[in-house]
């Protein structure tokens, strides 16, 4: 209080109380009022939470690798139906069960057409230098097309609502330096409520 209100020393304040109250009152009067009225902002423990930059708290999403036997351009014929644990509180198991079979029914369909092509492709590939892989190509990109159509219906119907988003990506492989096609189930971070628009 002494240094704030530029005080005189203590040695004042050895008078009587009648003495020191008009002493003080005269010091208190002699100093600016200004800083009475003067509003200050408080800095309190919240305001260093809501300037701190977007911190994610979501987990890694969850990779669901094929399993099945044949694999043409890096997308295998089937996908593993068992339940991941880090799904556990997020979707029931049936749903995801349901959802994988989708898209294993839809790899069934297609893929046998996609190894035909692909024998025949490699079959004349001397003869037509290079030019019968093209079909093989395009039907692979129309399966991963179709795929994807299928995971965003999945994800619009259900899955959004949940906090969960399906996809179909792209990584290396565990054992080679190939790549190979895998589902994704990331989780969709909450929104900050606290964050000021």
């Amino acid at each position: 209080l002494q240094s704030s209100l530029h005080l005189p020393p203590l040695s004042i304040y050895t008078f009587s109380p009648v003495a020191r109250t008009a002493a003080i009152s005269s010091i208190l009067s002699s100093t600016n009022m200004a800083d009475f009225d003067a509003i200050y902002e408080d800095q309190d423990e919240n305001s260093s939470i809501l300037e701190a930059p977007n911190i994610s708290l979501t987990p890694d999403p969850v990779v669901i690798r094929g399993a099945g036997n044949i694999t043409v351009f890096g997308l295998s014929n089937r996908f593993d139906t068992d339940f991941p644990n880090l799904l556990h509180s997020r979707v029931a198991p049936e749903e995801f069960k349901a959802t994988v079979t989708r898209v294993n029914v839809t790899l069934r369909k297609t893929l046998p057409v996609n190894v035909r092509w692909l024998l025949c492709g490699c079959l004349c590939c001397c003869c037509t230098l290079g030019c019968s892989m093209w079909p093989v190509v395009c039907l692979s990109k129309r399966t991963r097309h179709q795929l994807e159509k299928q995971l965003d219906w999945e994800n619009c119907h259900l899955y959004s609502k949940l906090g969960l988003k399906w996809k179909l990506a792209r990584q290396r492989c565990d054992s080679s330096l190939m790549m190979e096609h895998v589902l994704l189930v990331e989780f969709v971070p909450k929104q900050n409520l606290f964050k000021p628009d």
